[in-house]
């Protein structure tokens, strides 16, 4: 049973700072590619962060990849001690509202966001952030 679970959203307002986490049961994180994702209202689901693992390869997961739009300003790690992804994210802009959800998949692209390639998701947690 895989289960991913997100903690950390809230309201805060432009410039401010939010840290995301994503519990995972069933599973150990190292082990697959954990992907944070966002949804705005009326808008599609785009891909925010990736860590890369290709199942049960060698391959070292490198610096995690992110939307451009969020490149600079959001920091995703894992803590495998915690089984845990985070997200930290800082000067948080109005456009960055969204409900963010963590994702997690045996095998992914490194470089570019498939939600087909996910296959385990958590309920979601909600960031908003006004100007």
């Amino acid at each position: 049973q895989v289960r991913l679970i997100e903690f950390g959203g809230g309201s805060v307002q432009s410039g401010e700072s939010l840290k995301l986490s994503c519990e995972a049961s069933g599973y150990t994180i190292s082990g697959y590619c954990m992907a944070w994702f966002r949804q705005a209202q009326g808008k599609e689901f785009e891909g925010v962060s990736m860590i890369y693992y290709g199942g049960d390869s060698p391959i070292y997961p490198t610096d995690p990849y992110y939307a451009d739009s969020v490149k600079g300003r959001f920091t995703a790690s894992l803590e495998n001690a915690k089984n845990t992804m985070y997200l930290q994210m800082n000067s948080l802009k109005p456009e960055d509202t969204a409900m963010y959800y963590c994702a997690a998949a045996r095998q992914c692209d490194p470089y570019t966001f498939h939600r087909s390639d996910f296959d385990y998701w958590g309920q979601g947690t909600q960031v908003t952030v006004s100007s």
